[in-house]
């Protein structure tokens, strides 16, 4: 390459380097010198070519190597050169944007901490405000923390027996099933997978614990085995102890059919289906909840004691059942999405925008927030994990939740912040299969055994096939093995732990390794990440002259661990975890569990198991000597390995799935417990005359149809006893003031809604509205037909009802609906402001005015914090980076707000806030809430966390069990910023195009957030679309999505 000397130099600095350098840690800046000159060839090279992180850069760089001809060498040496510097220019430019937006994101978050403590400090004496309650619980001992922490839960014993709990986990993505699980599969068959179906198992056999359903996605394709199409699977049934056993308890799993049958999809493409999946958890849980009350409730339904999400889209979905419900959330992250969108931006191989294609990063943390918003508990397997994961969310602030937490213990007032409480709870284990063997004189007979150096004439004692695989790698296999397991991935630092061996003469003498490195058949077959660390174990044991030392087979089964866990400890071995970072350390303890003493990175998980085991040593994964120095320790001192040995399993049982279970009970025990408020007295088809005057029209409407369908019903048995009491009914209908049976209808109040006897509900919720938030003249005309597209089926027209879905007060939707001379008890129900106040026109009244349902405000009640709310959107709509506005974008309009409803008139739509900037700002703050814009972008809404216009219509499921399958929803094609939420679900769904022109959703989400295809399906048997408006083509659709089935 003539003229470019200088990237001939370069290259040549590449070529004698040599690819390792790519995967290498950069050296210190001294080593970039030759004699104290600067060589920029190792510049380069370590500045450059080693702070690059592509996939196939190790490969394109062998194929260099190979090529034969000069001039096609050179050419792509030349390409090569130029895509690093490209790659290395693109990667400091991400980087300076990720240290621009991590400022920012800090500024922020302090800000939002240090609202909230100026907000709530006006509630402290002056004496508090002297003491920083945030140096008060910092100030504390470890023990006093823990004392503190523990001293008012009772913790979960035997004497539970009583209770007869219902608990719900939620895992829904990968394939999940009791036997034979396929780990390993696929990335979402994991670890994750097994310890949702362990921890299933484990809580049903603990006292007070009846059933225990495990949700999962139902799936039917060829592409993967029979048995995840199966409705229900039994893991185990209930404890055997208990004498009042019913049919339903022990723990199940049960498989909800939620997106395409014939399809398994990876988990980034389940998001726009998880309301599908809700409403069919739901429909399971009311029905497994009349059952088991049947059985063990007395005839009062047995609601589930907590609702636990296991991952982000789980955890979405457990948010919205507890809000359906009124029933606790638990959640696990088990893998967070911040985090591994600041790992995978450090790499700097992705832009933001490519990451969110291809992960729906923003729509994982966005569920991983709103779970946050919901939820009592979060549990977490490290402290760790609650620190610099956790910590990482604007629902989780770490100082302002000891803040919170220590007001409530004060019972001063935090104005409706609240932040979950995390609690580290590990990982329970199976130690059934782990059968503890003290020390015994026969370890060394039994290898010598297998190596035939055995009694002569003996027959060879049987032995795992895996020990004969790993065996023959050693020259001596009688020494300690060292054991590391792990897959060969840079992070766990594997090349460090084999230079510290090669490197350490008395360490080789005094012991083998054995690196277990996951399965491989061809490293060329690896991802380069993997193949590129493997190649480097394997020139270290060239370069160091290791063979005969050193084991590294290429296959294992998983059936194999145990086993390979045991051979090491019969050599009086040590268990190594050398990683950078360890999440958590599950393979810590099995290795305990197996009798192994462990060295371990002071980084992570491994700290918290050690603190509970005392088994080994911990060391600084960078330092060489410290990692050489714990291994010969242990090793050489006798008496300090037997300690270890006998600590790990005297404390083992920490981690058992017992212990596991008695803490999570424990805490979700002291978690603020709710369950739905009304009293289940509603009476049932079996109701009597006098019971509701309503209901008793309802009757004769249904009895006299019947008569004039079947002549003969007046002969049939009992026929006598129906003309009765529809006698009886009409002669208290001529008793009424009114003349007519519509009137009656209208003006006769119900003890109970016509819902619960509903068959069928229209919904609708056509948000079309003029430039002043005013209902359009065309919207009455919409109402009129639909209602008489319903009529023209009169089969169907006696069981449907209808409901109408609005932004607007109760008031001013009445004046809409007189002004085009509709009755109001047409409408069997009112979702007024925007889902945060419930009515049923005929029934709930007081003094001739109807009042919302109590039931439903109580409902919604959860983490409410009004006035604080108040506050805080004054304060961050009227101020701009600390300085006041001149004025302000938004006024408060007190007639379209509620108890549960602030309503705000929007007077410079430009200088408002998006929701989801808004959410953002208010969750730093500690408050929960649901804002909206609404009427065309003229109004702002915000009402309580799990309120809505979606979850009004799960109300009502639950409340009057009218199935939200055989709902029907109608729509424009826009509409307020909560319209997207009504579209999926198992409910049906007509859009009206051309109807609406224009809605709110310009103050949605910015261009950095999730899109709407990650919350509606594409594609959907209940969705369906219609350009016309008439009576006709409305009956039509609702008959043609009638028979559609999801």
């Amino acid at each position: 390459m003539a003229g470019n000397e200088w990237i001939n130099g370069y290259l040549e600095a590449i070529l004698s380097t040599g690819a390792s350098t790519i995967e290498e840690q950069k050296p210190p800046q001294a080593a970039l010198r030759d004699g104290g000159h600067f060589n920029p060839t190792k510049y380069f090279v370590e500045e450059v070519v080693a702070s690059v992180d592509e996939s196939d850069l190790y490969r394109t760089w062998v194929k260099v190597v190979a090529t034969r001809n000069t001039r096609e060498r050179s050419s792509r040496l030349e390409n090569m050169c130029w895509r690093i510097w490209h790659l290395a220019r693109k990667k400091k430019q991400l980087e300076w944007e990720e240290v621009q937006r991590l400022a920012n994101r800090r500024w922020e978050r302090e800000q939002g901490r240090r609202d909230a403590t100026e907000d709530m400090s006006e509630d402290l004496s002056e004496g508090e405000k002297g003491d920083n309650v945030v140096d008060m619980v910092q100030s504390e001992t470890p023990r006093q923390r823990f004392q503190r922490q523990t001293s008012n839960l009772e913790v979960w014993s035997d004497d539970k027996n009583e209770k007869k709990l219902y608990i719900v986990l939620i895992s829904l993505h990968g394939l999940v099933r009791g036997e034979n699980m396929e780990l390993g599969r696929d990335s979402d068959t994991g670890g994750q997978i097994k310890y949702v179906v362990e921890l299933a198992r484990a809580l049903a056999k603990m006292p007070g614990v009846y059933r225990v359903d495990l949700f999962t996605r139902q799936i039917s394709s060829p592409e993967v085995d029979w048995s995840y199409g199966e409705p229900t699977e039994m893991l185990t049934a209930g404890a055997d102890d208990d004498d009042n056993i019913g049919e339903s308890s022990g723990a199940y799993i049960i498989r909800i059919p939620f997106g395409p049958r014939d399809k398994y999809l990876p988990k980034e493409l389940l998001w726009p289906y998880v309301q599908e999946f809700v409403d069919g958890a739901l429909t399971h849980i009311l029905n497994m909840s009349k059952a088991l009350g049947e059985q063990v409730g007395g005839g009062q339904p047995v609601w589930p004691y907590v609702i636990h999400g296991h991952y982000a889209d789980a955890g979405d979905s457990a948010a919205i059942l507890s809000g359906a419900l009124n029933v606790p959330m638990v959640l696990t992250g088990h893998s967070l999405g911040r985090n591994k969108l600041e790992q995978l931006l450090k790499q700097g191989r992705q832009s933001k925008e490519d990451i969110n294609s291809m992960y729906k990063m923003m729509r994982r943390i966005e569920a991983e927030e709103l779970s946050l918003d919901a939820a009592e508990l979060v549990i977490t397997s490290t402290k760790q994990e609650i620190e610099e994961q956790w910590g990482l969310y604007d629902g989780f602030d770490v100082k302002l939740e000891k803040v919170l937490r220590a007001r409530a213990r004060r019972g001063v007032n935090c104005h409706g912040r609240y932040m979950p409480r995390m609690a580290v709870i590990p990982p329970g284990m199976d130690f059934s299969n782990v059968v503890i063997q003290e020390d015994c004189p026969d370890v060394d007979g039994e290898l010598a055994q297998l190596t035939g150096g055995g009694v002569e004439g003996s027959s060879p004692k049987a032995v795992p096939p895996i020990w004969s695989e790993v065996m023959r790698f050693f020259t001596n296999p009688h020494k300690p093995v060292i054991l590391a397991l792990s897959r060969p991935d840079p992070k766990k630092n594997l090349t460090t732990l084999l230079k510290a061996f090669g490197e350490s003469r008395p360490l080789r003498e005094l012991a083998n390794l054995m690196l277990i490195m996951g399965n491989r058949d061809d490293v060329d077959e690896m991802s380069s990440g993997n193949a590129s660390v493997l190649v480097t174990v394997l020139k270290l044991i060239d370069k160091y002259d290791l063979y005969g030392q050193v084991a590294y087979p290429k296959h294992h089964k998983q059936s194999d661990v145990p086993d390979i866990y045991r051979y090491s400890a019969k050599t009086k071995g040590v268990f190594i975890n050398p990683a950078l970072v360890e999440p958590f350390g599950l393979t810590l303890i099995e290795a305990a569990a197996h009798g192994l003493p462990m060295v371990a990175t002071k980084n992570g998980g491994p700290v918290d198991i050690h603190r509970a085991l005392n088994n080994g040593l911990l060391v600084d994964p960078h330092d060489q000597q410290a990692i050489t120095n714990a291994l010969l320790k242990l090793l050489s001192e006798k008496n300090l390995w037997h300690d270890c040995r006998k600590n790990g399993w005297k404390n083992i049982h920490l981690f058992s799935w017992p212990e596991h279970c008695r803490t999570y009970l424990t805490r979700v025990a002291a978690c603020r417990m709710r369950h739905p408020q009304w009293q289940t007295t509603t009476p049932g088809d079996d109701i009597t005359v006098d019971q509701s005057f309503n209901d008793s029209l309802k009757d004769v409407q249904d009895m006299s149809l019947r008569l004039s369908i079947d002549g003969d019903l007046a002969g049939a048995t009992g026929g006598a006893d129906m003309q009765d009491q529809v006698k009886r009914v009409l002669s208290k209908m001529k008793k009424s003031d009114s003349g007519g049976l519509n009137d009656i209808v209208e003006n006769a109040p119900g003890k109970y809604p016509l819902l619960r006897r509903r068959r069928r509900l229209i919904v609708i919720a056509v948000d079309l509205y003029d430039d002043n938030g005013a209902p359009d003249k065309n919207m009455i005309q919409i109402i009129q037909r639909i209602i008489k597209a319903v009529q023209l089926d009169p089969q169907t027209a006696r069981v449907s009802g209808f409901a109408l879905s609005t932004a607007m007060p109760i008031l001013q939707t009445i004046e809409f609906l007189k002004s085009g001379k509709i009755q109001v008890n047409d409408f069997d129900a009112l979702i007024c402001s925007s889902g945060s106040e419930l009515y049923y026109p005929g029934t709930y009244t007081e003094d001739g005015k109807l009042v919302p349902d109590p039931d439903y405000e109580a409902h919604i009640d959860y983490r409410w914090g009004c006035e604080g709310l108040k506050k805080t959107i004054w304060h961050l709509t009227n101020t701009l980076e600390g300085r006041e506005k001149s004025s302000s974008p938004i006024e408060e309009d007190l007639k379209s707000s509620n108890a549960h409803c602030i309503s705000y008139k929007i007077k410079d739509l430009s200088k408002a806030k998006r929701v989801d900037d808004l959410r953002q700002k208010l969750r730093m703050r500690g408050l929960r809430c649901h804002p909206m814009y609404c009427r065309r972008s003229t109004y702002m809404q915000v009402i309580p966390l799990l309120a809505s216009r979606a979850q009004a219509l799960r109300y009502l499921f639950v409340r009057w069990r009218l199935n939200v399958a055989n709902m029907y929803v109608i729509l424009g094609q826009t509409g307020d910023t909560d319209y997207e939420e009504l579209i999926s679900g198992t409910h049906k769904t007509i859009i009206m195009k051309g109807v609406v022109a224009k809605g709110s959703e310009e103050k949605h989400r910015g261009p950095g957030s999730y899109q709407r295809d990650d919350v509606v399906p594409d594609k959907s048997p209940l969705v369906a679309c219609i350009t016309e408006t008439s009576v006709e083509k409305i009956a039509n659709a609702l008959k043609e999505l009638s028979k559609a089935q999801g």
